[in-house]
């Protein structure tokens, strides 16, 4: 990350965006301070640059607040959140310096040292295994908290939980986020299943042996919502495209392969049980090496 002088656009970094960044702070101070940010800068990181740009008391607590179109609400954001996310779902025009009437800047605020720690706090962790105490109740405790700020991925290490929102999320599925996560460690970004669809699809290349996902839940959890993710993001890795035939036709295929998984199960089930069943199928999606 680094200050620019004035307008403008980054130019070493395909993946940087300028954003404008306006302190309310009790004293008087500069009006604002334009900031390049780039895939690896963290709230924090911003706010740590935007105090040493506007040269301000290190000492004090700060926090960042988006505030997107005109008059819209100003949304606090949590230190560890990765900032190139939020500003990617801006309009182009707005990811360089623009008037501050249009909206789609960011605002830091001093705020207090308690309200500091309840941000940072780590039942928000990314990864459950991080957690200083793992049982039952203080897992679901983490995933209920990250639910209701939206954040339904979450890491069990290499295993990537989903919590179907019965809804869809901008903020999970724009379609830069495919670029976003390519090439990109497991677990150095926010989780995403993007990212487990990379990792797929690097490590068949990388060791040329073929490699599995398997997406396992109750019915209604959101199976086939995740595999057509996963594929769309599998096709957008290796077509350079972010749709196309391919795609199409094996979601197409889709709801027949999971009708069928279901109804095996169910019959496996009704077996198994007698008359106490419930559906619990499992898809397993395959990457291949295929000979051109």
């Amino acid at each position: 990350m680094s200050t620019t002088d004035g307008p403008g656009t980054p130019h070493h970094d395909e993946e940087a965006r300028v954003v404008q960044i306006y302190p309310r702070l009790p004293q008087e101070t500069v009006d604002y301070c334009l900031l390049q940010i780039g895939i690896k800068d963290t709230v924090k990181t911003v706010i740590h640059n935007a105090v040493v740009a506007l040269d301000l008391d290190s000492s004090q607590t700060y926090s960042l607040l988006e505030v997107r179109g005109r008059g819209s609400k100003e949304t606090p954001l949590e230190d560890e959140e990765n900032i190139l996310l939020r500003v990617l779902l801006w309009p182009p025009e707005t990811q360089k310096w623009h008037h501050r009437s249009q909206g789609y800047y960011f605002i830091l605020h001093l705020s207090s040292n308690e309200a500091k720690q309840v941000g940072t706090s780590k039942e928000d962790s990314d990864d459950l295994c991080n957690l200083s105490s793992v049982t039952e109740e203080e897992a679901l405790q983490v995933l209920r908290q990250r639910f209701f700020k939206h954040k339904i991925y979450t890491y069990i290490s290499n295993i990537l939980i989903a919590i179907n929102p019965n809804k869809f999320l901008h903020l999970y599925y724009n379609p830069k986020y495919v670029k976003l996560y390519e090439n990109q460690p497991l677990g150095k970004l926010s989780p995403h299943i993007f990212a487990i669809a990379d990792v797929a699809f690097r490590t068949m290349l990388n060791r040329q042996v073929n490699q599995c996902i398997m997406i396992s839940g109750e019915s209604g959890s959101g199976k086939t919502e995740s595999s057509s993710y996963l594929i769309h993001c599998l096709t957008t890795l290796s077509q350079g495209t972010y749709s196309g035939g391919v795609e199409r036709a094996i979601l197409g295929a889709g709801p027949v392969l999971e009708c069928d998984a279901q109804w095996y199960e169910f019959a496996y089930q009704q077996i198994d049980c007698g008359r106490f069943y419930y559906f619990f199928s499992t898809l397993v999606l395959t990457v291949k090496m295929c000979p051109y």
